[in-house]
């Protein structure tokens, strides 16, 4: 087996207008396609930002998220910038709000974390 990199990530989400205004128009994600799925009750939305790809799935009524306490499964997603503090002034300008910036533990580096519309952590790090 030859893994090289993670191809997607799947984020089931509860409103489809929410999401294409969160991860499209305020992170930049642009819609590759969009799928309507009769026989499963939903839609699959397929974006992409350089080389991250979302499956956005958009259920009736999904199960609330556990975060608090933590559950097993993904905790976060994190995505890459250069520099946290201008990016957290850009999603501040787009109404997104983040937590302070602080220092990884191991690695000095600095990141920060928001939520998409759902409570999805979603990290930055640079």
């Amino acid at each position: 087996m030859n893994l090289s990199k993670i191809h997607h990530v799947a984020i089931i989400v509860s409103d489809y207008m929410r999401a294409l205004d969160f991860y499209v128009g305020r992170l930049g994600f642009r819609v590759i396609r969009e799928n309507q799925r009769p026989e499963r009750n939903d839609i699959k939305l397929d974006l992409k930002l350089e080389d991250c790809e979302l499956e956005i799935f958009v259920m009736p009524n999904p199960p609330a998220r556990v975060s608090q306490p933590e559950a097993c499964g993904l905790r976060h997603l994190s995505f890459h910038v250069d520099d946290v503090e201008q990016a957290v002034k850009d999603l501040e300008v787009r109404g997104i709000t983040c937590q302070p910036i602080r220092r990884d533990d191991f690695t000095g580096e600095k990141m920060t974390f928001f939520f998409d519309p759902d409570g999805l952590p979603l990290e930055l790090h640079e």
